[in-house]
């Protein structure tokens, strides 16, 4: 009999093409869900016979009270190699193996300046304006010679920061790791402080991982450290930024504008103010979206299940 399957999330029905599955499906037999479930009695439901699932990136949590309620599970294959939304000690306590993958690596930072285009030129006021048969609506920004503050310098951070040098733009990092060293070897600035990052930048990157040290790193006393005409952008995690007080500073215009990939609730309520807020430029986040990283992903995701399978599992959490 074949084990069973479920892959979670598949919003764009593309898991069974990104990948080739035929090594396993001889032994599994897949299944994958393209909606959201809110639910965790549907979500249940729905794939409590499974031994295996698959979940992409933090779209779904797996919490102990989860976890409890699918005795099933033995394989448990995540997106990515860092997963904050899985409880791996619940998951340890029950026997339930946790896989990771690896990504192409270039999808968040390509998004990641395209919201800086997109906040700098108002591309997509231009564009709603031009289909309402107006003409130049707004005046852009330059990149040229402005200042880009990158807070936290790993590879994300490195790459935003060269493309901002490849703009001609000042580039200054900040982070509480961050080292002289580190900032030589990328060519950038190292601020003394956070605060002095976000008073001397035109353009704010965040670019950390969520831990307790940076969880509400940027609230309402950081943001008034920002200029006026200053832009904040996050592609990370959410709660690095206070969603309240981001809000606030936008609706009151003390910063000019911010753009945002990620969101504290996901998919983003219907009624949520930041469906609606003028100057923020918002994406579903979809900073690793892309077919690239798609294809890393799910290729992952067949060979830790066939090393499961195996006996011998690969790139597991402990």
């Amino acid at each position: 009999m074949k084990l069973r399957c479920a892959i979670l999330d598949d919003y764009q029905q593309v898991a069974l093409t990104a990948a080739d599955w035929s090594p396993i499906t001889d032994q599994v037999e897949v299944k994958t869900i393209n909606r959201h479930i809110d639910s965790p009695d549907e979500l249940v439901e729905l794939i409590a016979d499974c031994e295996i699932v698959v979940i992409m990136r933090e779209r779904t949590p797996f919490r102990a009270s989860l976890l409890k309620r699918l005795p099933h599970l033995k394989l448990l294959v995540t997106t990515g190699m860092r997963n904050a939304s899985i409880d791996l000690e619940a998951a340890a306590s029950q026997g339930i193996t946790v896989c990771g993958t690896r990504g192409a690596g270039n999808a968040t930072a390509e998004l990641t300046w395209a919201l800086v285009l997109g906040l700098a030129r108002n591309i997509v006021q231009e564009h709603n304006a031009i289909r309402g048969g107006q003409w130049q609506s707004t005046i852009g920004t330059d990149l040229y010679g402005k200042t880009l503050g990158v807070l936290g310098l790993g590879n994300l951070g490195t790459k935003i920061a060269k493309f901002g040098q490849a703009f001609g733009m000042n580039v200054v990092a900040w982070s509480q790791n961050l080292t002289q060293e580190k900032a030589d070897e990328v060519g950038v600035r190292l601020a003394g402080s956070k605060e002095e990052l976000l008073e001397s930048s035109d353009f704010v990157s965040i670019h950390l991982v969520l831990s307790e040290r940076s969880r509400g790193l940027i609230g309402a006393a950081e943001l008034k450290h920002m200029r006026p005409s200053a832009y904040l952008i996050n592609t990370s995690r959410a709660p690095i930024v206070d969603q309240e007080a981001l809000a606030e500073a936008l609706q009151s215009r003390s910063i000019a504008g911010a753009a945002v990939d990620v969101f504290e609730v996901e998919p983003l309520p219907q009624a949520d103010k930041y469906r609606s807020l003028p100057n923020l430029l918002t994406t579903p986040h979809i900073g690793y979206v892309s077919e690239a990283n798609y294809q890393a992903f799910y290729r992952d995701v067949v060979d830790d299940i066939k090393a499961y399978l195996a006996g011998s599992p690969v790139r597991t959490f402990s």
